[in-house]
C-alpha cells in the first residue's frame, strides 16, 4: 500500500469504527430485548479481551498493566451511560449530543488550565453550545430528556478519560488496563440490576462487535493513524462520527432525518471546527 494512502485509509476505518458504536448499541436495544446493562458488561469484557490478544501478538501482554482506576471509572461512566442514553434517542441524536459534550468538556478543561480563545474560537463555542441547547429544547422532534442527560454524562466522561490519558506513551496498553478494570464494574451494575436482564443472542452479538471490533480494534487503529496527523487534523476529522453514525442509523434502523437535527448538527459541528481551526486570530490552513 502506498505509504500516502495509509494514513488516510486507517482514518477512514477509525472514524467508521467509533461511529459503529452508536449503530451498534442502538441496534442492540431497539432491535433486541438486551438490556443496556448487560450490552455494557460484554462490550467492556469483549473490549478487554481483544486488545489483550493484540498485546499478546505483539509480544506485550505486561503492558495491560498499565492505565488507572480512575481513567477506568471514567470509561465506566460513559460506557454505561452510552448504553441506557440509547435506550431512547436515535442514533445521529446520540452520538452528535456524545460528540458535543466531549468536544465542550475538553474546551472548558484547557480554559480552566488558562487556554485563550480567539474571537473566532468564542464565537464557534457559542455556537456549538447554542446547538446543544436548540437539539433538546422541548418539542415534538425533541429527544428524550432521560436520554439526553445520560449521553451527555456519557460525554463528559470520555471528555475526561481522554484528559487524562494524553500523557501516556502506550495509549493501547493503558486502554487495555483501563478496559480490564472497568470491565467489573460493568459487572457489578449488572448484578444490581439483574431484574431487567434479558439476554438476547443477536444483542449479545452486537454487543461482542461494539466492544471488540468497533472498540477495542478501533481504537488500535486511530492510534496507529495519530502519528500521521496533526492536532487539529486529529481533532476536525472526528466532527464526521456524528454524521456517519446519523446516516448508518438512517440507512440500517430507518431512523428520520429530522429538521432539528440538521440545523443542530450545523450549529454543534460547525462551532466546534471554529473552534479547532482558528489559532491566533485566523484561520488554520
Amino acid at each position: 500500500m502506498s505509504a500516502s494512502l495509509r494514513p488516510l485509509l486507517l482514518t477512514t476505518l477509525a472514524m467508521l469504527a467509533f461511529a459503529a458504536n452508536s449503530v451498534l448499541c442502538r441496534q442492540a436495544l431497539k432491535l433486541t430485548s438486551l438490556d443496556a446493562a448487560t450490552f455494557t458488561s460484554v462490550r467492556l469484557l469483549s473490549g478487554a479481551l481483544a486488545l489483550l490478544a493484540i498485546l499478546t501478538i505483539r509480544g506485550r501482554v505486561q503492558r495491560q498493566r498499565q492505565g488507572n482506576w480512575g481513567s477506568a471509572l471514567m470509561l465506566f461512566v460513559y460506557a454505561a451511560a452510552f448504553s441506557f442514553a440509547y435506550l431512547s434517542l436515535a442514533t445521529g441524536t446520540g452520538a452528535l449530543l456524545l460528540f458535543g459534550a466531549v468536544q465542550m468538556t475538553m474546551v472548558f478543561a484547557g480554559l480552566r488550565a488558562g487556554e485563550r480563545l480567539q474571537a473566532g474560537q468564542w464565537a464557534g463555542l457559542a455556537g456549538a453550545l447554542g446547538g446543544l441547547v436548540y437539539l433538546v429544547l422541548p418539542g415534538l422532534e425533541a429527544p428524550s430528556p432521560q436520554g439526553a442527560a445520560g449521553m451527555l454524562m456519557a460525554g463528559v466522561a470520555w471528555g475526561l478519560y481522554s484528559l487524562r490519558g494524553r500523557a501516556t506513551t502506550d495509549p493501547v496498553g493503558a486502554t487495555a488496563g483501563n478496559f480490564l478494570r472497568a470491565t467489573p464494574m460493568a459487572l457489578l451494575l449488572s448484578l444490581f440490576t439483574l431484574f431487567w436482564f434479558r439476554p438476547d443472542p443477536h444483542g449479545m452479538l452486537y454487543a461482542v462487535l461494539s466492544g471488540a471490533v468497533t472498540s477495542g480494534v478501533g481504537y488500535v487503529i486511530w492510534y496507529a493513524a495519530l502519528p500521521h496527523l496533526r492536532a487539529t487534523q486529529a481533532a476536525t476529522v472526528q466532527l464526521s462520527v456524528p454524521v456517519l453514525a446519523a446516516l448508518g442509523g438512517i440507512l440500517l434502523l430507518g431512523e428520520p432525518l429530522t429538521t432539528r437535527l440538521v440545523l443542530a448538527s450545523v450549529a454543534i459541528l460547525g462551532g466546534i471546527a471554529a473552534v479547532l481551526w482558528f489559532r491566533s486570530g485566523r484561520p488554520i490552513r
